[in-house]
């Protein structure tokens, strides 16, 4: 397809632009060929018109589809040129932050002037191992390809970090070293890594300044060789540097500082230590005062110097030397002060007098006067004579910085020596990556020496770096095997030429500087005459001739001579440098060896004169110029043998303002940096690739289903053949397709034209539907409406004639209606007045009859008044004097009876007669109950024959009320019948009286029953009090469950605090064993060492004492048995290089054993403190209940009391509105009805009075109860002065009294609740009895009920199923059945074989009793009789073991290697019990305590400790020997917890275990021991574990996409992700396989399921965060469709844990970040709903995971939209306030902290046999 053809309507081009270099404009009509311009529309809505060069043609660049914008690849978009370039840039810098881009084979860095969180040891873990393009493009991504192609290809690597000043040059390499030394060990003692990172910051304060454009501008090269050994591992480093710029030394201009070094110093002058240097402040020294620029801002200088003065330290440079470092430095700041002064035309002279220059001697240690002489004065030598001259102040002040240069140059070279020499490693180099921080290309106002040798350098650079991107276009069209043609590219060797060929620049200068009398001016004209004709490269310019314009490759650029031969000779004065070297100072010294070798081996060479030596000497010197050639044809050398990577760091603005892009600024550098170059190459070629299977997948909606094959290459073939039909387009190759510049927009535009006319066929089809629809809709309304409309007018045409007709009827009747109201009134006014005469004569009448009936009342009363009053004061004076007579009486007989009673027959007397009251007092009260029977009869009687007589008069009121009614009707309807209703009224006032005494007697009845109800309510009012007072109480215990409730809390946030402890003791427990195993390496390293040179000398270890901590014996405290044996020798010899290693590592030891103490201290309080308040609340509780019980008693007794009288009432209530009896009950005030009163009442207080004896008796129960526990914790606070009223105070019948007076009651109620208690154990046996019979019965019942609903359910099932179905069915049924009936069987078995040894056990020892019992009998009977022996047959008993295995002293290696070191896990775990080996040492371990052995014990633990130990380091890695090994750890520890003898382990355990108890030795220390052991061992299985998944993780959550056609991936550029082939593919389902293998192998070997459940939320925790890590740096990730399979592969993972019922571990909330990332790549994103539905959805992700997601949002189809910059800005305003981590990535190496749950074990040990296949013959069954 020819490129005209895409310049249609709507199509996007780009124009030229001065300001924003290029800018977006859109055709608004088709360009036809030969038109001559384009009618073009700005993105601000501004039409223009562009015009097309007709000599040319050439049209605007194309603009490349929106879904290609923002890739990570430049390559990967369809138009490769200058504008996409730039633009792809800005969008993915300004709109994404992201400051990576891959250009090919080029990592675009550009300079955010921001901190940003990707650079922590997370992302670095994230990118290791990963391929290149699979993950975003970052620095790391290019470190990684160059460790991974150094391992792999066994070849040398660089990495190129090129730029100009600013733009981050130096950061980028310090971050490619860091990553260098985290992902590779360091081999040696000291840690190599850090090593290498601590020479940056010494390197960035001598080499780095502030410059106008870069605060931290890197003013030398430098190319930095990381030295590994053949594990890949880094051993050293070695630095190279280049053209360090000794010239700021002396001059910085305006805005520009000194090197960093200074400041420091000056900025820490107040130290005691740099007193003697006498500094002050940076502008009391002229060379730090230059630049009006001393601060920076953000850095603090003092810090700085700290910092260097550590690195110094680390890389072995001692405090001494560094302050001579260091006053060297001070010195030359003094130098910069040393004022010159100008006696005449050509002399000058320096004061003696000059502080500064005193000063500067003193430091160095050379005499001032000399120096001062030579700094004024110079030596010529001639061949016969020498002479001093004097200089001018110019030259002397030139000389003087001369000096300053040449001392900084050569402190700065011997640093750079020292640094190598530290990093120089003893170990053979086997590779290297070197990493080259190097100026980029320079281009000033003024341009001299330093920017010729750096645009020099650049020239080089680029010239390798064009070759080496040819080279890969080559290999890689030769790997397709595809026909290529040459590609033209730019060659820059007529510049390289220019400079350093023969008679070049630089030849020509070395000339010039060769010359007694040359000068820049002469070689200027050289130049000029030698290199214009020879060179197009070269140019004068026009206005000048000290000047010359060199055309690079870049741009072209003019250098001023001046200065060009001063700075490439770089002499410096001889005879100062003599007197330096004349110092007495050391370091000084060590400065100019150099010099002095040089000079001794000229002088060797040629012997002769001095003045020969000398000019020998000066003429072998070499110049700048001249160095700088051949170390930089050293690199290339050293570039060209090794594999290049290139970072090109872009500087995007001047401004340095982050995150805002330049254009202006940023093209110019990408033309100098060749990255245009690069894209130029790939678009002369096939710049886009793609697999067969990705275009494919892409282009799948442009073939028809029968152009799809089986063949997949051949399809595309057709496919391709069919749409393009320029073969040069496109090439076939052998695994991908390559197309030109512009064919896969082309590709992308059918595949968007197909999607359109797709979308609108369905919209056209949809929209045909909705209307249709809508006609439908409306018709089906119209109608409607018409039938409704028709309806309702029918209704009103109705509702018309109905009205027509009511409106007669209605008058008719109102007529009627208004004569018969007028006729009614009159009659009614006429009755009206007859009744008020009438009501009027009687009411007079019947006021007299009342008042004189009152008069007779009150006259009878006050009599009656006055005769009671004079009887009871006569009756009072009786009472008196009786009482007096019979209290003298009374008196006499106590006395007398005082008398008899201390006599014996008194008592006598009372015993006899005790019986005999007993029986009449329970005759008694057998007779009062038949009483209270037969006047509660009577009562019923009663009660009926008043209900019958209430009933009577009911029904005669009602008969009256009728036949009123009656004759009112008649009367209304016949008015001549007046006189009739008069007789009818008479009567009815006769029925009225009768009603009103009938209501009198009523309300007789009702206030009867009122008093009844008061009393009632009286005590309802008492109860109502006391169960005031009971809520109260109520309240209180409410008070006090809060309280305890806040205890509780508290003891949640202890615990709380407790696992945060846990957590934290762990980690250190897991730093402490990493010390450890380095330990253990360090003394394995020595001891190889050693046995190299001495043989024959051996070491043993101590016995690990119990007493000691576990890190004493990694640290090797070691005890020789034997003080002559040669170990102890050699221990005296150990070399004094581990001493500093075992010293820190002991410190570090004592502070975790402190810690460890005191967590364990602070643990055992806060139990104690939880174990008091649990005790004083449970005594509190116990007290009350107590109170509370009497108050029931009181509340039960009040209850029951209430219920009677509320049945008493309702029967009463009963008996007065009944009437269905015919019997009439007694007249009230009748003789009948009276006794039936008294006995009623003497019933009831024959009741009350039984009632309180009955509360008495309760009462002084409860309260002997109460007496008991008074002296007990439990008794504290009982109240025991109970209200019990005495029987004094009772108010009783004296009868009684006598009764009760010698306790004859209370002791016939002892006897009576004696048998009551009897009664009730014999009912509450019986009630067990019976509810564990309907147990059972239930239980049958269910049973059946459930095997019948079966039945019935396979016999639905089975009419449904076919007759072979049928009978499979059956089968299975009865299948299951019988399995059932055998499981119940067995379980009956088990129980009776169980039942069968006790019973065996019991009978052998009634068998031993029995034979011991007879054998002593006959021992008695006949001691020395002997009967004659005879041969009988002697049977083995059953014998009864123990549980115990005896072994000899000294066994304990050959047991636990034949038990733990040799043993094979998986054969123990599939043929025997899980923990058999625990079980094995543990019975050893009760053995060794049995025969009290405290050696055996220590020695068989700390042996099986190490030994453990021992597997677990060597088969660590094996998941299934650490888990074996977990298991048994724990259950050996649980067993030392079971078997311990603590009272709350043997109240779990049964008899039969707490017989195997240890009973010598107390190992809770050992619990300890094995419980670190125990975290060590799952810690490493954590670690064994992640190492399998790690690389399944990413490859089954993300990897796989099923999903084609629409949702196809885009192309991803040259660096295309890691595609595996289909049949390779890594899914879910087997990561779930390998979840399913771990949990099977930890269910067979019995480990606990507590630490199952931890393990599987730790595993799905290393899912979710290496999952979400991937998607958080990976752009091609983060789509919908990808979002669809994260939930997806999410649900199967939370599926498996609900198979395997873990739904309660925990892990399904680990997933949860995991899945909300999922849900926020499908969620809509546009609105502000949308974002506040994100803020609340995401609540397990963090702002910057979120806003992270969010940018990376890519979309697979045009149809979708990015997410816009104001939506992610409203998303972080939403969120600011939200307080939450910042971090970007998961830890995926937290472990969570381990809790191990005691569970005791159900084992037998004397059951327990040792199998014959573990070699353990030695062991014997005890």
């Amino acid at each position: 397809m020819a490129a005209s053809e895409l310049y249609t309507k709507n199509a996007r081009v780009w124009l030229p632009d001065a300001a924003e270099v290029w800018k977006s404009a859109e055709l608004i009509r088709d360009h036809a060929p030969g038109d001559l311009t384009l009618s073009l529309q700005l993105d601000d809505g501004t039409e223009v018109e562009y015009k097309i060069d007709p000599k040319t043609n050439e049209l605007p660049p194309l603009r490349n589809p929106n879904i290609l914008v923002g890739e990570n690849d430049l390559t990967a978009l369809s138009y490769l040129h200058e504008p996409a370039v730039l633009h792809n840039l800005k969008v993915r810098f300004v709109d994404s932050r992201s400051i990576y881009t891959y250009c090919g084979i080029v990592l675009v860095a550009i300079n955010p002037y921001e901190s940003l969180a990707i650079y922590e040891a997370d992302i670095i873990s994230a990118y290791h191992g990963q391929n290149m393009g699979d993950m975003d493009p970052h620095i790391f991504a290019v470190a990684e390809e160059a460790y991974k192609c150094m391992a792999r290809d066994q070849r040398n690597q660089s990495i190129i970090v090129s730029g100009e000043s600013g733009a981050g040059k130096t950061v980028s390499a310090k971050y490619a070293m860091r990553y260098f030394a985290t992902v590779s060990c360091s081999f040696g003692e000291a840690n190599v890594e850090e090593r290498v990172l601590a020479s940056s910051p010494i390197m960035e304060a001598l080499g780095n300044a502030k410059t106008i454009r870069n605060d931290n501008s890197s003013r030398f090269g430098k190319y930095i060789e990381i030295l590994f050994d053949k594990k890949h591992r880094i051993i050293g480093a070695n630095m190279r540097t280049y053209l360090l710029e000794k010239s700021r030394v002396v001059f910085q201009a305006h805005g520009e500082r000194n090197y960093h070094i200074f400041y420091q110093l000056c900025a820490s002058s107040h130290l005691p230590e740099f007193k003697a240097f006498k500094l002050g402040c940076t502008d009391d020294f002229h060379c730090t005062n230059q630049g009006q620029s001393r601060l920076i801002g953000g850095v603090d200088d003092a810090r700085e110097m700290c910092n260097t003065r550590k690195a110094f330290s680390l890389l072995g440079i001692n405090e001494s030397v560094q302050m001579e470092l260091y006053q060297i430095l001070a010195a030359i700041l003094h130098l910069s002060n040393v004022e010159v002064k100008d006696q005449s035309g050509d002399r000058s002279s320096i004061l003696p007098s000059d502080v500064h220059l005193k000063v500067f001697c003193e430091l160095l240690g050379v005499p001032c006067e000399e120096m001062a002489h030579w700094l004024c004065h110079k030596k010529l030598k001639t061949a016969t004579e020498t002479y001093v001259k004097p200089v001018p102040k110019m030259n002397a002040v030139n000389g003087r910085d001369a000096l300053a240069k040449h001392i900084y140059s050569r402190l700065f070279s011997w640093i750079v020596d020292s640094i190598n020499g530290a990093l120089k490693s003893a170990v053979k180099q086997h590779s290297f990556i070197g990493v080259l921080d190097i100026y980029g290309f320079e281009t000033f106002d003024v341009n001299s020496f330093e920017q010729f040798c750096i645009n020099y350098a650049n020239e080089k650079l680029q010239q390798q770096f064009n070759q080496h991107v040819f080279k890969l276009e080559q290999e890689e069209y030769m790997k397709e095997e595809i026909p290529w043609t040459l590609i033209d590219f730019y060659d820059n060797q007529p510049c390289i030429d220019l400079i350093e060929a023969k008679l070049g620049v630089l030849d020509l200068l070395d000339e010039e500087c060769k010359m007694p009398k040359g000068s820049d001016v002469t070689w200027a004209q050289k130049l000029y005459n030698t290199l214009l004709k020879q060179s197009a490269q070269f140019e004068k310019p026009r206005l000048s001739n000290q000047a010359f314009i060199i055309h690079h490759f870049a741009d072209k650029v003019e250098y001023q001579c001046e200065g060009f031969l001063e700075k490439n000779k770089d002499t410096v004065n001889q005879e100062q440098i003599n007197v330096l070297k004349n110092s007495k100072f050391d370091l000084l010294l060590k400065l100019f060896e150099d010099d002095e070798k040089a000079a001794s081996s000229a002088v060797l060479k040629r012997p002769g004169t001095v003045g020969r030596a000398s000019r020998s000497q000066r003429e072998n010197k070499k110049t700048v110029g001249l160095q700088f050639r051949q170390s930089l044809h050293l690199l290339m050398d050293t570039l060209n043998a090794t594999t290049p990577h290139y970072v090109r760091c872009i500087k995007p603005n001047d401004l340095k303002a982050s995150f805002i892009l330049d254009p202006v600024r940023t093209i110019q550098q990408l033309r100098a940096c060749g990255i245009l170059e690069t894209v130029r190459i790939s678009a002369a070629g096939f710049p886009s690739r793609w697999t067969y299977q990705e275009f494919f997948s892409r282009y799948r909606v442009l073939m028809k289903q029968k152009d799809v094959l089986s063949d997949r290459k051949q399809t595309c073939r057709n496919l391709m053949e069919k749409l393009i039909k320029d073969q040069d387009k496109y090439q076939f190759g052998k695994n991908k397709i390559f197309f030109r510049a512009g064919q896969v927009a082309y590709m992308e535009k059918l595949r968007s034209d197909k999607l359109r006319l797709a979308c609108v066929r369905i919209q056209k089809t949809i929209r045909c539907w909705l209307a249709r629809s809508k006609y439908l809709r409306m018709r089906q309304s119209a109608i409607t409406v018409q039938r409704y409309v028709r309806g309702h007018q029918a209704r009103s045409y109705v509702n018309l004639l109905r009205g027509t007709r009511a409106a007669l009827v209605i008058q008719k009747y109102v007529r009627m209606w208004i004569a018969r109201r007028r006729f009614q009134q009159q009659r009614s006014a006429a009755i009206t007045i007859q009744c008020f005469m009438r009501s009027y004569m009687a009411r007079q009448q019947f006021y007299k009859l009342i008042f004189d009936q009152k008069a007779a009342v009150i006259q009878r009363c006050v009599k009656g008044w006055l005769v009671r009053r004079r009887y009871r004061r006569t009756l009072a004076a009786v009472v008196l004097l009786q009482s007096c007579v019979r209290r003298w009486r009374a008196k006499k007989e106590f006395r007398k009876l005082k008398v008899e009673a201390r006599s014996a027959e008194h008592f006598k007397k009372l015993n006899v007669g005790m019986e005999n009251k007993i029986l009449q007092l329970q005759h008694k009260i057998n007779e009062q109950h038949k009483e209270n029977r037969e006047l509660s009869d009577r009562l019923h009687v009663v009660e009926k024959t008043l209900c019958t007589e209430r009933e009577k008069q009911s029904s005669e009121i009602g008969n009256l009320v009728r036949s009123e009614q009656e004759a009112r009707a008649k009367a209304g309807r016949v008015p001549s019948l007046l006189e009739q209703l008069s007789f009818l009224q008479h009567e009815l006032e006769d029925t009225r009286r009768e009603k009103q005494e009938l209501e009198e007697q009523t309300k007789v009845d009702k206030e009867q029953t009122q008093r009844v109800i008061e009393g009632m309510n009286k005590k309802n009012s008492l109860l109502n009090s006391e169960k005031d007072e009971l809520s109260k109480q109520i309240l209180e215990h409410s008070q006090q469950l809060s309280d305890a409730r806040t205890t509780d809390e508290h003891t949640r946030q202890m615990e709380k605090s407790l696992s945060e402890e846990r957590s934290r003791y762990q980690s250190l427990l897991s730093e402490h064993l990493h010390l450890e195993e380095q330990h253990r390496d360090l003394k394995e390293e020595m001891t190889l060492t050693k046995s190299a040179s001495q043989s024959g000398q051996q070491r043993t270890n101590s016995s690990y004492s119990s007493n000691s901590s576990e890190l004493s014996q990694s640290l090797g405290s070691t005890e020789d048995e034997d003080d002559d044996s040669p170990g102890q020798a050699e221990d005296e010899a150990q070399p004094t290089v581990e001493l500093p290693v075992l010293l820190k590592l002991q410190r570090r030891v004592k502070e975790l054993e402190q810690d460890k103490q005191s967590l364990w201290q602070q643990l055992d309080k806060k139990e104690e403190v939880q174990q008091e308040k649990a005790k004083a609340v449970e005594e509190h509780q116990s007290v009350c209940r107590a109170e509370l019980d009497l108050e029931k008693l009181k509340r039960q007794e009040l209850q029951s009391d209430n219920k009677r009288l509320k049945q008493d009432l309702s029967e009463l209530r009963k008996s007065l509105t009944c009437e269905s009896s015919d019997a009439m009950p007694p007249a009230p005030g009748s003789l009948p009805y009276n006794i039936l009163l008294e006995q009623l009442s003497s019933s009831n207080d024959e009741l009350d009075m039984r009632k309180e004896e009955v509360l008495l008796l309760r009462s002084h129960m409860v309260r002997q109860e109460a007496l008991k526990h008074k002296n007990s914790a439990l008794g504290e606070g009982v109240n025991l002065d109970l209200d019990m009223p005495s029987y004094q105070d009772v108010d009783r019948s004296t009868g009684i009294h006598t009764l009760n007076e010698d306790g004859e009651l209370w002791l016939a109620y002892e006897g009576l609740k004696e048998t009551n208690r009897l009664l009730e154990q014999q009912m509450q046996k019986q009630k067990r009895v019976h509810g564990e019979e309907s147990k059972k019965m239930l239980e049958e019942l269910n049973k059946l009920r459930s095997e019948k609903e079966q039945q019935q359910k396979m016999l639905a099932q089975s009419l449904l199923l076919t007759e072979d179905a049928r009978v499979e069915a059956s089968l299975k049924h009865e299948i299951m059945r019988l399995t059932n009936d055998n499981l119940e069987f067995m379980d009956q078995k088990e129980k009776q074989d169980k039942t069968i040894r006790k019973l065996k056990k019991q009978l052998k020892i009634y068998v031993k009793r029995v034979e011991e019992f007879e054998a002593s009998a006959k021992l008695k009977s006949n001691p020395t009789a002997t009967s004659p022996v005879r041969a009988v047959n002697i049977t083995r008993k059953e014998k009864d073991y123990c549980g115990m295995l005896e072994y000899r002293e000294g066994e304990e290696s050959r047991l636990l290697k034949a038990l733990v070191t040799d043993l094979k896990p998986r054969g123990v775990a599939v043929n025997f019990i899980p923990g058999l080996p625990a079980y094995i040492i543990f019975m050893c371990l009760r053995y060794a305590d049995s025969v009290n052995s405290d050696q055996r014990v220590s020695a068989l633990l700390n042996s099986t400790i190490s030994s453990i130990k021992g597997v677990i380091k060597r088969r660590g890695n094996d998941f299934e020997v650490v888990s074996f090994w977990l298991a048994n750890t724990c259950r050996l520890m649980h067993c030392l917890k079971q078997y311990s003898g603590e009272e709350a382990i043997m109240k779990q355990n049964n008899a039969k275990q707490n017989e195997h108890c240890l009973t010598n030795f107390e190992l809770s220390e050992y619990q300890q021991v094995l419980g670190d052991l125990v975290i060590q061992i799952y810690r490493q299985l954590i670690k064994c574990m992640e190492n399998i998944l790690q690389p399944l993780i990413v490859a089954s959550m993300l990897e796989p996409e099923t999903s084609q056609g629409i949702l196809g991936s885009i192309q991803a550029g040259l660096r295309k992700r890691s595609i595996l082939p289909e049949e390779g593919a890594v899914t879910v389902d087997i990561l779930l396989q390998h979840l399913d293998h771990f949990y099977t192998i930890m269910s067979q070997q019995g480990m606990d399921p507590g630490l199952i459940r931890q393990v599987v939320k730790q595993q799905y925790y290393i899912i979710c965060a290496d999952t979400l890590n991937q998607l958080l740096l990976r752009k091609d990730m983060c789509s919908w469709s990808k979002g669809l399979q994260i939930r997806y592969n999410v649900w199967q993972l939370q599926e498996w844990l609900t198979d395997r019922q873990l739904t309660d571990c925990g892990a399904k909330e680990t997933l949860e970040p995991l899945r909300q990332a999922a849900q926020l790549l499908q969620i809509n994103k546009k609105t502000e709903a949308d974002a506040q539905a994100i803020c609340t959805l995401c609540t397990a992700l963090n702002t910057a995971q979120i806003v992270k997601v969010l940018m990376l949002y890519t979309p697979v189809i045009e149809f979708e939209e990015r997410v816009s910059t104001a939506f992610i800005t409203t998303i972080k305003y939403i969120l600011k306030d939200r307080e939450e981590s910042s971090a970007l990535m998961m830890d995926t190496k937290m472990i969570f902290s381990i809790t191990t749950v005691y569970t005791p074990s159900s084992v037998a040990l004397e059951t327990l046999q040792v199998p014959a296949s573990l070699s353990l013959s030695f062991l014997t069954r005890v």
